[in-house]
């Protein structure tokens, strides 16, 4: 959906496994930009937790329990009783939490987007393409912008 990302993402490689901590960084700053509109704490206690293992506060193994604990939570969401749609996005901010932490950062993104948009217009945004550019500006200029702070990280400059 979001094309100028998508082809970032096939240009850089995102998906091999030595990108690994590039999605999960990137997957945890699209969850983190739509953790207002989570309605769980559980939820929201999984994001902080992969912000914690990218800062090295604890190992893979609480990162994997963390993992399924989302997607358990993002899974059994009641969704919304709105009648207007606006309630779909903590869903869709449970999913990108999930994803995040799965080390899906395509979907994580994905899910951001489409939580920032029903929380500004409700269910008939979402058929409107523009109302989705603001999010796909942000993501796509973010992931550049991790790109480079990673080049400079490995290239030691």
């Amino acid at each position: 959906m979001n094309q100028a990302l998508n082809q970032l993402i096939k240009d850089i490689g995102l998906d091999e496994p030595e990108n690994e901590r590039l999605r999960l960084q990137f997957g945890y700053d699209c969850a983190a930009r739509v953790q207002h509109l989570l309605e769980e704490q559980e939820i929201a206690d999984c994001l902080r937790g992969l912000g914690r293992f990218l800062d090295g506060a604890i190992d893979r193994a609480q990162l994997e329990r963390l993992a399924l604990e989302a997607a358990r939570l993002a899974n059994q969401h009641q969704g919304s009783r709105s009648i207007d749609g606006c309630g779909h996005a903590a869903v869709s901010a449970s999913y990108a939490v999930a994803s995040a932490l799965a080390g899906k950062a395509r979907q994580a993104a994905e899910y951001a987007a489409y939580a920032s948009v029903y929380a500004q217009g409700g269910y008939g945004a979402v058929t409107e393409s523009e109302s989705f550019e603001p999010e796909f500006n942000w993501q796509s200029g973010h992931l550049a912008a991790l790109i480079g702070v990673q080049a400079t990280r490995v290239g030691g400059h």
